[in-house]
């Protein structure tokens, strides 16, 4: 098929464009005075950090084309009449931190009494940072160390989960930069994307290692011990698949059209096997250099990504399904007509939610150690297991 830029092509590209790497449900707390002791109150498990933790896309159950009602089943906000976002994001869908009630710390309910989400979607390091070492307000909350300084006075933390430095390195502009070379301009977009993550990596790696320096500040300035309280650095997973296990072929338009993975097989096949683990060896860098666990994430969605041929969209006959629907948003513009909004696209789903906090819910009964969480293929989130790194 000759490849073309056709209306529907420019109205993708258009929302694309606007496309944040967006990082679910507690209103922000003030900072409070820190105390001389770790607190007996009712244990708790904070997450930090942005979208890939807040709980971005837990709307949706797997992906549809079907544009009208519940979306043959995928969307949640569905009223019955309407759609509700606020029905998944509570009162952060209108500032847009988008914290899900299936965000990977609520999807950990054994883990402590108490789960606390504090990450916000597009949240960079500084974010993290306390006020008084340079951290600035986002979407109209306090930094998230300062908010974590009144949960450490209130709770007993047992438990600080971080994800962070998808901002820093610039993730959405990757995501945008290939969407558009893939829709308009017909080249491959990882020669100069490569370039530019190499070249913000060592900055956005020292500005994580930073937010965990931070954290360790306001938990001991809280009252708290090293051994009072764990601390776990986790990687990115990708959201797309390898050329060879896409779906949808390279040539014409059901890559963008029907599957929302509009990515050159080249793309493809860099941000899987390249992109992904140079991220993740990073990450895991700075969580050895700062004593804190890494829990990797890099293939926690094999098989399960948008359009992987291992996974299949939900239809008006078919329902979604945890075992055979895809575990992260498409990228959600033009197809027919836009469903949710776009910064929800190319992030862990309803079902990728339940299986990070499954991954969670492993990890805290391993107290040292590092490892990668992966899922088994055919089964639910139950079937999500460790294996050391």
């Amino acid at each position: 098929m000759t490849r073309r830029t056709t209306r529907f092509t420019r109205r993708l590209l258009a929302a694309v464009l606007t496309l944040p790497l967006s990082a679910a449900g507690l209103v922000a707390f003030a900072a409070a005075p820190a105390r001389a002791a770790t607190p007996s109150g009712a244990t708790a498990s904070v997450s930090m950090g942005d979208s890939y933790i807040s709980g971005e896309a837990g709307r949706w159950k797997g992906n549809s084309v079907v544009t009208s009602g519940s979306r043959a089943g995928t969307d949640r906000a569905w009223t019955g009449s309407a759609y509700d976002p606020a029905r998944v994001y509570g009162a952060t869908y209108a500032s847009g931190c988008d914290r899900s009630d299936v965000a990977e710390v609520r999807s950990a309910p054994t883990v402590a009494q108490t789960q606390l989400n504090l990450a916000c979607s597009g949240a960079v390091a500084a974010n993290v940072y306390r006020a008084a070492s340079g951290g600035q307000s986002f979407k109209g909350e306090a930094p998230q160390a300062d908010q974590l300084a009144a949960v450490a006075s209130q709770y007993n933390v047992k438990l600080i989960t971080l994800s962070i430095g998808g901002n820093d390195l610039g993730f959405a502009d990757v995501i945008t930069t290939c969407v558009s070379d893939y829709l308009v301009w017909y080249s491959y977009c990882n020669d100069d994307q490569q370039a530019a993550i190499d070249s913000r990596m060592p900055a956005a790696m020292a500005g994580v290692g930073k937010a965990l320096d931070e954290i360790r500040a306001v938990m001991s300035g809280a009252g708290y011990t090293a051994g009072d309280y764990r601390i776990v650095l986790q990687s990115y997973p990708s959201p797309i698949p390898r050329s060879a296990e896409m779906r949808y072929p390279e040539s014409g338009w059901s890559r963008s059209d029907t599957g929302g993975c509009p990515f050159w097989n080249g793309d493809a096949d860099w941000a899987r096997d390249s992109l992904v683990p140079q991220i993740s060896r990073a990450l895991a860098g700075v969580a050895a250099s700062k004593g804190v666990q890494f829990l990797d994430l890099g293939d926690m969605l094999q098989g399960r990504e948008v359009c992987s041929k291992a996974t299949r969209q939900a239809t008006s006959t078919t329902a979604p399904s945890a075992t055979t629907s895809e575990w992260a948003r498409f990228v959600d513009a033009g197809l027919s007509a836009s469903q949710g909004t776009v910064q929800e696209s190319m992030h862990p789903n309803y079902y990728g939610q339940q299986a990070l906090g499954q991954c969670l819910t492993l990890l805290y009964a391993r107290p040292s150690g590092n490892f990668a969480c992966r899922n088994t293929a055919g089964q639910d989130a139950g079937g999500m297991y460790l294996t050391a790194k």
